[in-house]
Order: C-alpha cells, then structure tokens, then sequence
C-alpha cells in the first residue's frame, strides 16, 4: 500500500528482504504490545522473524507510572536504563535499526520514536509489521537469540517533547492533536483514566486512521492531505493519546507526510489525573 523510499520513517517487507540479505544487516526489534494484554512476549514466543529480539514495551521502552498528574502511563525511559536496554538487543550506533509489531505499528512506532529521541541514527517502522511480513510468505521461527553486544549510549532530546503546560499552549496557540479514539476524545467513555474527555482546544485526529485495513500506512499524499485539513502547517502540531504511545504513532504518520510534530509524554494519563487542570468533554476542540 505504501511504497517507502530512502529518508522515510517506514520499510516495506522487500526492503527489509534486501536489507537483512546485504552486508549491513539491520537489528530487529519485535515489539509486539497491546494495552490490556495479552503479553507480548506470547507472541514472539510463538513466532517471529528470524533474528529479532523481544521488546516489552512497559518496561524497557518506559519508566514505571508516575504519581497522580506526574509522568501518566508511560513515562520516558531513564536514558541509562534504556540504553543498557538497548546494547543487550544488540542495538549499536552505526547499525540500522527495523521495528516492528503485529500489524499497525502502534506499538512499533514508540520504540520507533525514542530511539530517534535517544539519537540513533537509522530507525525504521516495517509496515504492516508481522502480518505483512507472514502474508508475503517469508520465514519465521521460534529460535530466540542470545543477547546482544550493542555499544549505543542514548543522548536524549533529540526529538522535541512538551510537558503538560506546554501541551495547553500548544492548544491554545498553534495545534495540538489528539491521538486516541473519537469517542474517548469525546468524553461518551474513559476506559482507563480518571477522568474521560480532552485537553482543551485539542484537535480529535483517531491514529488508527491513518492506516488502512491491512495495517500499512496511507499513502504519504493522502497523510499530508489529511493533517492539513487539520490544520497541520507552519503553526506546528504537538500529539498527545492516553500515555504517549499511540501519539508516537501519529507523530511517525506526521513523519511520512514530512510534517514534523512534538511529543506530549505524559498525555491524556498525566493530565486527567491532575485535578487542576481542565478537561474538556464536547465533539469540538474548546
């Protein structure tokens, strides 16, 4: 569905193909994870490409929760930990990096995102992840890799990041987008966090529509037309979700538009849990 090309965020199955039978080989990240479970790492254990290594995402590709409108969710990593993380998945600094989940990248796209946070180099998304990756045939096995002898040391800040002020002034002067499901968004029901609705002044823009039914990414023109109806442009945007993993998300969509976009950590996990600040519960962004 989407045809990658050298400086975007996302490879294709032939891509990869190419790249793992070159001599430059790139490091899989298998990061399969879906909020509520179950594990992951069931997944992987069942089947996986050949190579790949297991993230778990609540533990190395975040800190534990924060205190009440503190960090939300998924706070980002202690870049000492995540970067002892990183060297055992045999991660290096002039290594290629390829991530993947189970089809939509979801998952993907956090590790995806703070790997380019941390300052590595070359990272990409393998779209459609996992059922792309079995539609097209290709091996998988059980096999699991012993550990790996990376030498990346994370430099954190690489990629821009809000914190909870700086998300309401992103809403109030420029565009902040909402990353999670319309009728969350909407305040009609909260699954998880104390309190349902959004930020206000916060744009609704559900990330699962910026894939099709297959999991791969819409088209790059089709991306860009989107966000812009949005309101995407030279007032920059800033992505927030429930504890900023589907935002990662959003923001690799953003990517593939050639639309930049700044990461709210703490989302809508941080924020509701904060009694002082303002919630908003209307289908429109005040």
């Amino acid at each position: 569905m989407t045809t990658t090309h050298d400086d975007s965020p996302l490879v294709s199955v032939t891509g990869l193909q190419e790249s793992l039978d070159s001599g430059r080989p790139p490091v899989l990240l298998d990061v399969r994870w879906q909020l509520g479970g179950p594990p992951g790492i069931e997944d992987y254990t069942a089947g996986h490409l050949p190579g790949a290594r297991f993230v778990a995402l609540d533990t190395d590709l975040a800190a534990p929760a924060g205190p009440p409108g503190r960090g939300g969710r998924h706070p980002l990593p202690d870049p000492e930990e995540f970067g002892a993380a990183l060297r055992r998945l045999g991660v290096s600094a002039d290594r290629p990096v390829v991530v993947y989940d189970g089809a939509t990248s979801l998952a993907a796209a956090r590790a995806w995102w703070l790997l380019r946070w941390a300052g590595h180099p070359d990272v990409r998304v393998l779209d459609g992840g996992f059922a792309a990756w079995q539609e097209a045939g290709l091996p998988v096995t059980t096999e699991v890799p012993p550990a790996g002898d990376g030498d990346f040391k994370p430099v954190p800040g690489q990629l821009p990041v809000v914190d909870a002020d700086g998300a309401a002034a992103w809403a109030r002067d420029a565009l902040l987008l909402d990353a999670r499901a319309g009728e969350r968004y909407r305040g009609e029901t909260e699954p998880i966090d104390p309190r349902a609705g959004h930020i206000p002044g916060a744009v609704s823009a559900p990330t699962t529509e910026n894939v099709g039914p297959d999991g791969r990414f819409r088209p790059a023109a089709e991306l860009a037309a989107r966000f812009r109806e949005l309101g995407a442009g030279e007032r920059g945007t800033a992505v927030y979700c429930g504890s900023g993993v589907t935002a990662a998300h959003q923001i690799l969509a953003l990517a593939v538009a050639g639309l930049p976009a700044t990461l709210y950590p703490g989302s809508w996990s941080e924020w509701s849990s904060d009694e002082a600040r303002p919630v908003a519960v209307t289908d429109q962004p005040g």
